[in-house]
């Protein structure tokens, strides 16, 4: 991933990636106050523009499309190594 053009939360990443396995994040995921920043950005945002006018590239993914392929591809992966342990086991 380069960039998107889109800003989006961590809040709204868990909310996603947790959806797709049917999870309430909230029930998951303690939050520790000491990872804050010390002065939030107002926003940040990746700029593809160099990317695009070098390479020709652009974003054909949106944000959401991208949280379940990286989901999904954990969840492939976690898979595979359970058929392994099983196999030998």
């Amino acid at each position: 991933v380069i960039a998107t053009g889109e800003t989006h939360t961590v809040k709204e990443m868990l909310e996603l990636a947790f959806d797709r396995l049917q999870l309430d994040w909230k029930k998951h995921v303690k939050i520790d106050q000491k990872y804050y920043r010390p002065t939030e950005v107002d926003l940040l945002m990746g700029d593809a523009s160099k990317a695009k006018k070098e390479l020709g590239w652009q974003p054909k993914v949106r944000f959401q499309e991208l949280i379940a392929m990286m989901v999904d591809a954990d969840l492939a992966a976690e898979k595979e190594k359970l058929d392994g342990t099983r196999k030998r086991g």
